[in-house]
């Protein structure tokens, strides 16, 4: 069996910054999603989620990573990492954050970024 580490998101960018070292160019970004359902009484809900996301740029799949900024359309495929650690007053954290594979810009009259529907 393969084991398979993989996600694929459709939604908005919030903040947007990107930072250069002397490897390269590395943009961190957060992405709102939103997934409609129907709650017990039969009423429509959205759930909003947001992740953190990081692109590396100088990689086949990544634009420019200036083109990645608040308010911008995007699809992402990567792989979903999860850390870990205890702050000083011995509380445990988790935080999870996705490595960008693939970031693609969408046009904002593209039908299909509208909330995915679970009805």
């Amino acid at each position: 069996m393969e084991f398979q580490n993989r996600i694929e998101l459709r939604g908005v960018v919030g903040r947007a910054e990107v930072s250069t070292f002397s490897s390269g160019q590395v943009c961190n970004f957060s992405l709102v999603t939103e997934y409609s359902t129907v709650d017990r009484e039969r009423n429509a809900a959205v759930e909003v989620t947001w992740l953190n996301v990081t692109a590396w740029g100088g990689r086949e799949g990544i634009p420019d990573l200036y083109a990645i900024q608040k308010g911008a359309w995007v699809e992402v495929i990567g792989r979903l990492r999860t850390r870990k650690w205890t702050t000083q007053e011995n509380e445990e954290r988790i935080a999870y954050e996705v490595i960008a594979r693939k970031v693609a810009l969408v046009p904002r009259e593209d039908d299909h970024m509208q909330p995915q529907r679970d009805w």
